[in-house]
């Protein structure tokens, strides 16, 4: 179960999803329609169900768990995996804890949210462990941040993969048809030294820390160019705040043309993960500068925390990395050369989706041990018959 169905989440759940089908896994992707998600879900091979469910918490929520348990049936599974905390919130509350479940929340719903929504947050994750098989974390930093809020259920670290094949070789090649074919449809310059930041554009995602180090970028680096790839609530104030060298390209669907053009890629994320598209731009052999949050470093290759690795909501700090590396090319080549290396080793979906499958026979082993929690059935009466 997923939602939302466009983004890095989806994104990360379609390429999972391709690679459990090339493992011979049958998937069933339950999320609401018309999004991106569905339609690649099924490109990859997965069979796709309708799951009716908005992004944010709602007062329809006793309707979407409703759905959600009434997809899940259909679906039959063996495992139920729930990507994000509207799945998380609403397929635990359906399945309690009938069907083996593992939770991955992308982002703690608790980081998401503020003051009181925060707390409440909290209370309801420390509740869901009862009903939660396995949780998933990116980074070990985001398992800390759990155990922190008093969330005991049993975790597995397993690192986000991307689909490398899906994904260019950012060579000089490629660059160049890349920087030729995005200069033809947003005037962008050949030449430009070309900073790009992909993600939603709200406040999480950091763009207007990113807006305020830029000015001291161009002090430096005169005729750099930043492109803010996606949409967002925050649009409108970010290009107030904007100069006419900041490009919004609007929401696309392939964002990898981006990557293969850039010269540096940007996640000034405030909380929360950093997102896929780090991992996506150093898979095409671009370095990252991230903010610290959310276990970044753990994402990093070994030795590039020191150029790329910046506080969080610091423009003073994210305005001397991206300076650096800009009037460094040498530097900059070599860190996205080790990026691409780094990702082809340890970062790939496959990798991901055979970690995922080896967590899933564990929940079915320790469920059809003696003691063990029964593996719901159909439904008899109201009540879930254990399969036999």
């Amino acid at each position: 179960m997923v939602q939302p169905v466009d983004g890095g989440v989806a994104r990360a759940v379609a390429d999972l999803v391709r690679a459990q089908s090339r493992l011979g896994m049958r998937t069933v992707v339950l999320c609401p329609s018309g999004g991106w998600l569905a339609r690649e879900s099924a490109r990859a091979g997965a069979r796709v169900g309708l799951w009716l469910a908005e992004r944010t918490p709602t007062g329809n929520l006793p309707w979407e768990v409703f759905c959600a348990g009434r997809a899940v049936r259909r679906a039959a599974p063996d495992v139920v995996h729930l990507h994000g905390d509207k799945a998380g919130l609403a397929g635990r509350l359906a399945l309690r804890g009938l069907l083996p479940t593992v939770f991955q929340p992308h982002v703690w719903s608790f980081q998401a949210a503020r003051g009181i929504g925060s707390q409440l947050a909290r209370r309801w994750e420390r509740l869901a462990v009862g009903w939660t098989d396995r949780v998933l974390c990116a980074a070990d930093h985001q398992r800390q941040a759990g155990r922190r809020a008093g969330v005991a259920a049993p975790t597995t670290v397993l690192r986000t993969g991307v689909d490398l094949d899906r994904l260019p070789r950012g060579d000089q090649v490629t660059r160049r048809q890349s920087r030729a074919a995005l200069a033809a449809v947003h005037g962008l310059p050949q030449r430009a030294p070309l900073v790009v930041c992909v993600g939603r554009l709200a406040e999480r995602r950091g763009q207007d820390v990113l807006l305020r180090a830029w000015p001291r970028v161009l002090a430096r680096v005169p005729g750099a160019r930043l492109a803010l790839v996606g949409e967002g609530p925050e649009r409108a104030a970010l290009r107030r705040a904007a100069g006419p060298e900041v490009l919004f390209t609007g929401h696309t669907e392939d964002t990898a043309p981006w990557f293969a053009a850039a010269d540096l890629v940007v996640a000034p994320t405030r909380w929360g993960g950093t997102g896929l598209a780090p991992l996506e731009a150093m898979a095409v052999g671009r370095p990252v500068v991230v903010a610290d949050v959310g276990g970044a470093g753990e994402l990093l290759p070994p030795g590039q925390a020191a150029h790329c690795l910046v506080p969080p909501n610091d423009p003073a700090a994210l305005a001397r990395s991206l300076e650096a590396l800009l009037v460094d090319p040498e530097l900059r080549g070599a860190l996205g050369r080790r990026a691409g290396e780094h990702m082809r080793e340890v970062g790939s979906v496959e990798r991901t989706a055979a970690g995922c499958a080896a967590v899933y026979r564990e929940l079915l082993a320790e469920r059809a041990a003696p003691g063990g929690r029964p593996v719901a059935g159909r439904r008899v009466n109201g009540r879930a018959r254990p399969r036999r």
